[in-house]
């Protein structure tokens, strides 16, 4: 299996600027995908960017230009660069490993962000 474990959220002003991290062990060779969600209260997860092991990238419109997936591979971490943060990115933010079906997708604990003046 794999692990995820995220950092880097906090509260942070409109405008702000913040970086989250997604730390990942176990069966790394396994991924085929990683992604960030994220749910809002009241609300139901919605998938913000990913990213491909070819490097390929994809956005949900309501961030792109603002968000910037990133991943090392000597560090096995997973990036998300947020800015020009606006109220309405206020969420928790999931970090997901795409793996095979047999193994079944591997999710984070969530780490919250909080848009606020």
């Amino acid at each position: 299996q794999v692990q995820l474990v995220e950092s880097g959220g906090g509260l942070v002003q409109p405008g702000g600027s913040l970086r989250l991290s997604c730390a990942a062990s176990g069966r790394i060779s396994s991924i085929n995908a990683m992604a960030w969600y994220r749910q809002a209260p009241g609300k139901e997860r919605e998938l913000v960017a990913a990213t491909t092991s070819g490097g390929s990238t994809d956005y949900a419109d309501s961030v792109r230009g603002r968000f910037t997936i990133s991943r090392d591979n000597a560090k096995n971490t997973l990036y998300l660069q947020m800015n020009s943060l606006k109220f309405e990115d206020t969420a928790v933010y999931y970090c997901k490993a795409v793996l095979p079906r047999w193994m079944g997708d591997s999710w984070g604990q969530g780490t919250q962000v909080t848009v606020s003046s």
